[in-house]
């Protein structure tokens, strides 16, 4: 069953870079936000975790922490995390179990062929692994702007 703001979010253990499991339950105090993305190295993509990257000082400062998901293993993580100098972790997704439980894979199309493909989109889960808001369909310009003030928001409520 896929997620549903103000609702908890089940517990999930997912690989990420660094050799770390990240396990919700032990995220317990702190806020999340989940971004997922289609492919690592990729325009849009880069933009987007550069965004991350930039405000990452203050996510920390508003308690909350930033995972990016993606369904590329861990090498083109860490590849992708280092060249981008990523201050968070990256999130392996390879078997799809969060991108079914946050429902992020869409029927997409490319140059007329269409596939299932990760719909980029970003989720902020507050300390106590409630989801508290949902971006879908996200678009790059301003996003992260945005995303960090519902955190920051959300941190002072």
């Amino acid at each position: 069953m896929a997620v549903e703001l103000d609702q908890p979010v089940a517990d999930f253990q997912a690989l990420a870079t660094s050799g770390q499991t990240i396990s919700l339950s032990e995220l317990k105090g702190k806020q999340v936000v989940l971004y997922f993305y289609p492919k690592d190295s990729t325009p849009g993509c880069t933009t987007e975790g550069q965004g991350f990257r930039d405000q990452h000082v203050a996510f920390a400062a508003a308690n909350t922490l930033v995972f990016g998901v993606s369904r590329d293993g861990i090498k083109s993580h860490e590849n992708f995390k280092a060249k981008q100098a990523f201050p968070f972790e990256l999130i392996s997704d390879k078997d799809e179990v969060l991108c079914q439980l946050f429902d992020v894979i869409k029927l997409k199309k490319l140059y007329g062929k269409e596939y299932l493909g990760v719909d980029r989109s970003t989720f902020l889960i507050d300390k106590d692994g409630v989801l508290r808001k949902a971006w879908r369909g996200v678009k790059v310009p301003g996003h992260v702007e945005a995303v960090l003030a519902q955190a920051q928001a959300l941190s002072k409520a």
